[in-house]
């Protein structure tokens, strides 16, 4: 018989991957998409500023929704590549 973590350690890492792992992915995601967006920074900033309150929201959805509280973190995966994609120094920018 497997001996199951408490139900509050679930609630936790839960809310955790909901309030900061949301956070991780929602910034990762805007600064991927004010990078990649083909406009001008400016544009491309608020533009991709604009969904980030539907990335959050839909991140704190996926977090208490999914089957267990592993897979709850699961978008980090995902975030890790865009936030290297978005930060990757651009040559001859000052």
């Amino acid at each position: 018989m497997i001996n199951a973590a408490p139900a509050w350690l679930a609630i936790v890492s839960r809310s955790a991957a909901a309030l900061l792992g949301g956070y991780l992915f929602t910034y990762a995601v805007t600064a991927f998409l004010a990078r990649v967006l083909p406009l001008p920074a400016s544009d491309a900033v608020i533009v991709s500023t604009l969904p980030a309150f539907a990335f959050y929201t839909g991140m704190i959805l996926w977090a208490f929704a999914s089957r267990d509280a592993l897979q709850a973190w699961a978008p980090l995966v995902l975030a890790a590549p865009l936030a290297m994609v978005a930060f990757w120094p651009v040559a001859g920018a000052a």
